[in-house]
């Protein structure tokens, strides 16, 4: 796939996930801004060995800090992309989110609500909005739901399994929105992904027996991932939009 030429912005695009597909973008000629939290552990070494990862095969790539549940920190990504790259953003990427613990109904209150619903749908809204004024004819938007957001999630994440929902019902939403001007609009649902994400918070025997329950009787990889976006971001996939595509080694089917 041919990025060339395009401007892409990628939240949490500095580890796991989000580093695998902020090179992918990368290699395929995209330039890329790739923010991160910077109050998470070793995220500014996470930000430089992404950069030197890029600079190893001659990629455009910056990293910009902020907190996406934050206005002005949205508004400060959008501003230096336009920046160091110019008015047009072709691509956004919201990767950003988590699970950050497990709390049942019983053990939840509004902050927690708040926080689940602030991290995971309110960062893909603020950064939406944020970003229409730049996108135009060829536009593409890959948001990031999970397989919670079909299924209703784990014990403990039934808000992080609704979140994911509401972003699922949002990239349809905008996908009706955004199609007269030309731009798609996406989302992936994984499944089980070797990352970071699973090594904090779910335990070991629960991996493999999630792996197990596949088609293919392992966990995904965050490079297969980052290959999909790349195909969502690229004009290959030009008549896909509105989709909430399921990446999950056969472990459901939707």
């Amino acid at each position: 796939m041919n990025l060339s030429g395009k401007v892409a912005i990628i939240t949490g695009g500095v580890r796991d996930i989000g580093r695998e597909i902020t090179l992918a973008m990368a290699k395929a000629g995209a330039k890329v801004v790739a923010n991160y939290y910077a109050a998470e552990e070793n995220a500014e070494e996470n930000a430089a060995e992404t950069v030197r990862l890029a600079a190893e095969f001659g990629a455009e790539v910056i990293t910009v800090p902020g907190d996406l549940m934050k206005t002005e920190d949205v508004e400060n990504v959008i501003a230096k992309a336009v920046e160091v790259f110019g008015e047009r953003i072709d691509i956004l990427v919201n990767v950003a989110g988590g699970i950050v613990g497990r709390k049942k109904i019983e053990e939840q209150d509004e902050n927690w609500y708040n926080l689940l619903m602030d991290l995971n749908f309110k960062t893909v809204w603020s950064m939406t909005k944020a970003v229409r004024p730049h996108l135009g004819e060829g536009g593409s938007i890959i948001n990031f739901a999970s397989q919670a957001g079909r299924d209703g999630a784990g014990p403990g994440a039934t808000l992080y399994g609704a979140s994911k929902a509401a972003v699922m019902g949002f990239t349809r939403g905008m996908a009706k929105e955004l199609g007269p001007i030309g731009v798609r609009v996406n989302a992936l649902c994984p499944g089980m992904i070797a990352t970071k994400f699973h090594d904090d918070h779910t335990p070991d025997q629960a991996r493999v027996n999630v792996a197990n329950a596949t088609a293919l009787k392992r966990e995904g990889r965050a490079e297969e991932v980052a290959d999909l976006v790349v195909y969502l971001a690229s004009d290959s996939s030009s008549f896909l939009s509105g989709n909430n595509i399921d990446i999950n080694g056969g472990l459901a089917f939707s």
